[in-house]
């Protein structure tokens, strides 16, 4: 039997955001649907825990984490025109980062074969110094920084699937041989970043690997947006860990973007990143929560998400296909640019 970890504490749910569309009851949907389907009882509770300066430091400048916290005491305010704070902000930021800590301590110390950290404010966005996207500090950054650094690991692949591109998370390791960052995402789209000849610098180039969809792309381009390039690029790499920013805003019926994407297509795109784990680091995944926003979308397809993790393969879809769209676009070219760009041809 495979065991699954999850990370959640109500501290996440004191990040009041007001009216924003990142709002405490995404966490509140996804808890509600896990206990109400009797999935919540098969998973391993981890614990999380606040993280220290320290640990936030090696991703964020020291500046920049005393001025989220001078914030929060002031009672919050808008960081720019996405990102808003309020008193609590601070305390769930810091436990976030811890939980995708623990997330990772668990699976590498094999408490767990893979965890899936339900946190938020969410992280892929946030800069060395700049909060942006909803974001406040990078989450799965300073996760996968502080496993090469305690563990001492040498390769760590982090998959991203959020709808937006992971500016945040791209531009901590660009220039890290130790860190492949692969993002399939919207493009255009915010933040305006992500185009396939940003693939790394000095001794890190060639390990950021980017897949710009265009927009209404559904199942079937994600899947060979995976099966063509996320599987050679991380079989290559041979990752001792896969780390994994599930964001869940690229279903058809979530209005944040203009993806197709279904929840069996979420199972899919998990059970690909099962397989590899199973084959490069012995099943060892963390997956972080991002985006995802519709109140149905996002719980049943965390759920979908779980059940790849646990083995299960009829997976159930509520929501089903978009509707019929003659007009989908050919990502072909695209896939065999990136192929040839990064040598996976």
């Amino acid at each position: 039997m495979m065991k699954v970890g999850l990370v959640y504490d109500p501290v996440y749910l004191t990040h009041n955001t007001g009216l924003h569309v990142e709002i405490a009851k995404r966490l509140e949907w996804i808890i509600s649907y896990l206990e109400q389907t009797g999935l919540r009882q098969q998973l391993v509770p981890v614990e999380p825990r606040a993280a220290t300066i320290r640990e936030i430091a090696l991703i964020h400048q020291r500046q920049y984490i005393s001025h989220i916290e001078a914030v929060a005491k002031e009672g919050g305010g808008w960081l720019d025109a996405d990102t808003v704070m309020s008193a609590n902000s601070y305390e769930a930021a810091v436990y976030a980062a811890g939980g995708a800590i623990k997330a990772t301590e668990a699976v590498i110390d094999n408490t767990v074969n893979s965890v899936f950290a339900l946190v938020r404010p969410p992280g892929h966005h946030s800069t060395r110094d700049q909060a942006m996207g909803f974001c406040l500090f990078n989450n799965i950054a300073i996760a996968t920084r502080y496993a090469i650094m305690k563990y001492g690991l040498e390769r760590v692949a982090i998959i991203d699937f959020d709808v937006h591109h992971g500016n945040g998370t791209q531009s901590a390791f660009y220039d890290d041989p130790k860190v492949l960052y692969i993002s399939v995402h919207e493009s255009p789209f915010f933040p305006g970043t992500g185009f396939i000849q940003e693939t790394g610098s000095g001794l890190g180039r060639g390990t950021t690997v980017n897949i710009p969809l265009p927009p209404r792309s559904s199942d079937s381009e994600y899947l060979a947006a995976f099966e063509q390039v996320i599987v050679p690029a991380t079989a290559r790499f041979r990752p001792q860990l896969i780390m994994v920013s599930a964001g869940y805003d690229c279903h058809w019926v979530d209005d944040m973007a203009y993806m197709l994407e279904s929840t069996t297509g979420f199972a899919k795109s998990v059970q690909v990143i099962k397989d590899l784990a199973d084959a490069c680091c012995s099943g060892r995944i963390v997956m972080v929560l991002e985006g995802g926003y519709h109140p149905l979308a996002l719980p049943h397809s965390v759920k979908a998400t779980f059940d790849v993790l646990l083995g299960e393969t009829n997976i159930e879809d509520l929501l089903g296909d978009p509707p019929h769209d003659s007009d989908r676009p050919d990502v072909q070219p695209l896939l065999t640019s990136i192929r040839e760009l990064h040598g996976l041809s």
